[in-house]
């Protein structure tokens, strides 16, 4: 785990905070970046995206159910989804 440092207890006086983030190291300069470079392109946690566990489109993700749009339609008219139906009003 990181442990960033924590900034003065007053964030609302401006000057104090810029003067307290001005003297803290930056965390970038200095870093390890041919570790960096040597990792995988994907191993990133923002690159991870959503996918339809049926079909993998990443477009139109049911969170709840797991499938996209298209899938959850086709599913749902089927019968296939318990507790969910088509709506009519």
């Amino acid at each position: 785990s990181i442990n960033f440092p924590t900034p003065p207890g007053d964030q609302g006086n401006l000057p104090e905070y810029f003067g307290w983030r001005v003297s803290q190291p930056c965390r970038i300069s200095g870093g390890d970046y041919e570790g960096l470079q040597k990792l995988p392109r994907n191993a990133s946690p923002t690159r991870v995206r959503n996918r339809c566990s049926i079909t993998g489109r990443s477009r139109g993700y049911v969170g709840r159910y797991g499938v996209s749009r298209i899938k959850f339609r086709e599913l749902a008219l089927a019968g296939k989804i318990p507790g969910v139906r088509k709506a009519s009003w």
